[in-house]
């Protein structure tokens, strides 16, 4: 598919763990949760391989203007129709503050919960630790008296509210092992931290 290619290639190596490993995992999450559904595979499987390519968070010689993308999806042929539906679920799947922003078709709802599962459990995690590395940010600070910006804060103002928000009954399945995992891990973080 000329759009794997083009995707693969322009996020390899993308330092922010929104990189082709990333929108791998993501599309076959999607495609899985497809199983359960009367989805359109064609639409998911798209929206999941193009989903970060003008996201905020990718650095500034990977990101895409939304009309890059939605240019690449004319370059491939997507018809008008298929296309619009693919750049509603690109605009509408980012958590964004506080995630309550929910696409409207069955696609954008499992491309959503693909994405979100892939920022829990313990690929979440290591995720996390990328970003905030690529960000200059810090793990933690014990130090701190009020909120912070590190990595840890991150569980807490974004990962661990994502198993609530979960579309799907399959991927509010998924998002309970992944969430109970980060819950471990933080209260093994902490004892490390005391000790």
């Amino acid at each position: 598919m000329d759009a794997e290619r083009f995707v693969k290639k322009h996020l390899d190596k993308e330092g922010s763990g929104h990189d082709w490993l990333h929108i791998e995992r993501v599309r076959k999450l999607a495609l899985k949760l497809v199983e359960e559904t009367e989805a359109d595979a064609f639409i998911v499987e798209l929206a999941a391989l193009f989903h970060d390519l003008s996201d905020r968070k990718l650095a500034d010689d990977k990101r895409m203007s939304r009309l890059e993308v939605e240019d690449m999806l004319i370059a491939l042929s997507v018809s008008e129709n298929d296309r619009s539906q693919i750049m509603h679920i690109i605009d509408t799947i980012s958590f964004r503050g506080t995630g309550r922003t929910v696409p409207e078709t069955i696609e954008g709802k499992i491309v959503q919960d693909a994405d979100r599962l892939d920022a829990m459990g313990a690929i979440g995690i290591a995720r996390t630790f990328v970003y905030a590395g690529s960000r200059g940010t810090p793990i933690y600070d014990p130090g701190e008296q009020t909120k912070g910006d590190s990595a840890i804060q991150h569980f807490y103002d974004k990962l661990l509210k994502l198993k609530g928000l979960m579309n799907t009954e399959a991927g509010k399945m998924k998002a309970e092992e992944r969430h109970r995992f980060m819950e471990l891990y933080l209260d093994t973080f902490y004892k490390e931290c005391e000790r």
